[in-house]
């Protein structure tokens, strides 16, 4: 961490001082990363830099007492300027809604101009899905790396619960045998804010999970969960992350192969095929339209690529 006497000529030693005491308290009580303490070092820094020029003088308490959202606006946006991006941005407002907060418990200043900011609008990225024909390569029990058959049989039946399911990887984990009935076409899952829904279980899925059954060497209680580890225990998603890890290097799958990029692909594969998003909403669980409605831009990004490469006169 810098040391704030490299900025006296920045900020007044009164000023300095209650800073070091706010980094102290969050290393100390808040128990906060080191680079997330380095992080609001260099944002805070940054601010009493800025505020020296802003006010023409060497940062003081009195000058920030009072500190209205516009003088924060023109430190975003004089970051913004130099090419500090919105996530950057976002984190220079945390830090220094800390800071802040921390003085107003004090009684030195007033932090309603900062809780009033909100954070700059973060740019939305778009799922990565697989094409078709990688999500079906990694999961089917052939593709998998594993050498003993039931750990094979039981990591290709998660995967083809994530891509033939779309669900979280969570979810699959905490499915029990019991969920699983005879005769069953369907999954009740329950997903965020335990909320419940019915997803349609495809028979090549059923057939993933009943293969993985009959194999599994350990007793499988129907309210217990169905898939085990190694030694028998509830299988943790590390697991199931690193065998994708694993078939990315052993099939030079990209590097957005992972077990949540199954999900995407299962979304948006269905609404390549001509699945409506309200649907689709259901089937992944969304609460809002609107987070679902990000696959609409994922389909068509896909089908401008396919338009760049294939239409002659592109």
């Amino acid at each position: 961490m810098h040391d704030v006497d490299e900025i006296l000529t920045f900020a007044d030693p009164d000023l300095l001082e209650k800073r070091r005491e706010w980094l102290a308290a969050l290393e100390d009580e808040r128990r906060l990363s080191e680079h997330t303490l380095d992080a609001y070092e260099r944002d805070t820094r940054q601010f009493l830099i800025f505020m020296t020029g802003y006010n023409g003088h060497p940062a003081r308490i009195k000058d920030i007492e009072n500190l209205r959202a516009t003088d924060l606006r023109a430190f975003l946006a004089a970051r913004r300027k130099e090419g500090t991006g919105a996530r950057s941005l976002g984190r220079n407002l945390a830090g220094l809604r800390s800071l802040l907060r921390f003085l107003e418990k004090t009684g030195l200043v007033n932090a309603a101009g900062a809780t009033a900011m909100r954070a700059p609008k973060q740019p939305k990225s778009l799922p990565k899905p697989l094409t078709d024909g990688q999500a079906l390569r990694i999961t089917t029990q052939e593709g998998q790396l594993a050498e003993e058959p039931w750990i094979a049989a039981r990591n290709a039946a998660v995967l083809a619960l994530l891509y033939g399911c779309g669900l979280r990887i969570s979810e699959a984990l905490d499915l029990k045998p019991g969920d699983f009935p005879a005769g069953t076409r369907s999954l009740r899952v329950i997903g965020k804010g335990k909320k419940m829904r019915l997803v349609p279980l495809l028979p090549v899925v059923l057939e993933a999970v009943e293969t993985y059954r009959k194999l599994c060497p350990y007793a499988l209680a129907s309210d217990e969960p169905l898939f085990l580890g190694a030694r028998g225990g509830k299988l943790q998603p590390a697991i199931i992350q690193r065998e994708m890890q694993k078939l990315r290097g052993a099939f030079n799958l990209p590097d957005n192969a992972t077990p949540h990029a199954l999900r995407h692909s299962f979304a948006t594969h269905l609404l390549a095929g001509g699945g409506d998003l309200r649907t689709i909403q259901e089937l992944l669980g969304h609460a809002s339209l609107s987070t679902t409605q990000i696959y609409t831009g994922v389909d068509t990004a896909r089908l401008l690529d396919i338009y760049d490469k294939a239409h002659p006169r592109a």
